[in-house]
């Protein structure tokens, strides 16, 4: 059984490779990051306008990336989010986080291309209709990223609430912190999963999605803390690129993120594709 499951393993990872190496998978990743970059700041503009509604300070919102951003790319975004949140807020409220919203959808619009090439298929939806997914797609990953920000800080409220009035053990303690841990890579799982249900050209069930969000949403967390592992112990990207360092390590994180997405559609794919 284990061996048949080991076969089977190294086969799907076989076919990945070969679908990969196929679509050229380096180069779509690359394309990704260029609009990332470009779509990822009117992105924190538009959702910072959204947190101005809510409870959540700006600060407990980049305490929660600075979970899941390497510490140099998070300081970039810190400082440029710094920059908005000095603005009057009413300068982006009306016309600008529109024009922050279509901003961050051209992003999403570069995603649906590549889930496409990873299915071989034909973008055969009209232009408009594929504006409007990227534009949902887009609300829907702010109102999840704010849904896990509220139930973090719910989380951290009742924890210190119980431990309070019921003296817990360190064991409860440990689950809590565990729990916490969890948050954002099941925020990362949802993200991926309506990535992979929304965008592609075609229609897809959850059972058919599952894989790739899963791989992803692991992945995201991992190669995450290596690339700060990296940073932190081997490489110093402000000593080999100056004052542009931050951005630098900006790029090559949303490069391997985009290689991750990529790959997780390809995953997805190819699983169809057997079934067939």
């Amino acid at each position: 059984m284990i061996i048949k499951s080991s076969f089977r393993l190294l086969k799907t990872a076989k076919d990945i490779y070969i679908r990969s190496k196929d679509d050229d998978v380096p180069a779509l990743a690359a394309q990704l990051t260029y609009y990332f970059i470009l779509a990822l700041f009117p992105f924190l503009i538009f959702l910072i306008t959204l947190l101005s509604y809510t409870s959540i300070t700006d600060e407990k919102a980049m305490n929660f990336f600075a979970r899941i951003l390497p510490p140099l790319a998070f300081n970039t975004i810190l400082d440029v989010v710094n920059d908005i949140t000095a603005s009057p807020r009413e300068t982006f409220l009306s016309f600008g986080m529109i024009a922050a919203l279509w901003a961050s959808s051209n992003g999403m619009k570069a995603v649906i291309r590549g889930i496409n090439k990873a299915y071989d298929q034909k973008e055969t939806r009209p232009f408009w209709k594929v504006r409007i997914v990227s534009l949902i797609a887009v609300i829907i990953l702010a109102i999840t990223i704010i849904f896990s920000l509220a139930l973090l800080l719910f989380g951290e409220a009742a924890e210190r609430k119980l431990f309070y009035y019921f003296r817990f053990s360190h064991i409860f303690k440990w689950a809590f912190m565990a729990i916490r841990f969890l948050i954002p890579i099941v925020l990362m799982f949802c993200v991926f999963t309506l990535l992979y249900m929304l965008t592609p050209s075609r229609r897809l069930s959850l059972k058919e999605v599952l894989p790739g969000s899963v791989f992803s949403a692991i992945s995201w967390i991992l190669v995450s803390s290596l690339f700060s592992l990296y940073i932190n112990n081997f490489a110093d990207f402000s000593k080999m690129y100056g004052s542009i360092g931050g951005i630098i390590a900006l790029l090559v994180w949303l490069y391997w993120i985009s290689i991750i997405i990529m790959l997780g559609g390809e995953l997805n794919a190819s699983l169809a594709l057997k079934k067939k």
